[in-house]
């Protein structure tokens, strides 16, 4: 697995990594400005294999929490938590599966976009990885 370079100081947790099967559920804010839980179950398989899909299946602005229920486990866990700009807590998995681009189209007025950080791991266009370290490409 590869490490997570982390520069910008997002509270991050270990859940993901530990399962390979279980349900997601998503707190949304709807036109209205209510809150509503949303989760199909056909879903699950492709959010475990693909954390970055986790964070895109929503219009910029939209999701607010995920959680995660493990396979035989009665309770939830969150795994992303944002609160207006500010990205309160987010899965290593999710984190380290970001890409520059699904950050610059859906996240960039958050607190994970960091030219900063892009430049810590060697990120240079769109499809490299933002938290963990890119491979060189040798020209």
């Amino acid at each position: 697995m590869t490490q997570l370079i982390n520069t910008t100081g997002i509270p991050t947790v270990n859940i993901l990594s530990k399962y390979s099967a279980g349900k997601f559920r998503f707190v949304v804010k709807t036109r209205l400005g209510m809150s509503i839980v949303d989760g199909r179950d056909f879903e699950n398989p492709r959010l475990i294999q693909n954390p970055e899909s986790i964070l895109t299946g929503y219009q910029k602005g939209v999701l607010h929490t995920v959680e995660f229920q493990p396979e035989g486990s009665d309770y939830y866990f969150t795994i992303f938590s944002r609160m207006g700009k500010k990205v309160n807590l987010i899965d290593e998995t999710i984190l380290k599966n970001l890409t520059v681009g699904t950050i610059n189209s859906l996240y960039y007025n958050t607190n994970l976009y960091s030219q900063h950080q892009y430049s810590a791991v060697g990120s240079k266009t769109w499809a490299c990885y933002a938290y963990q370290m890119n491979q060189k490409v040798a020209a």
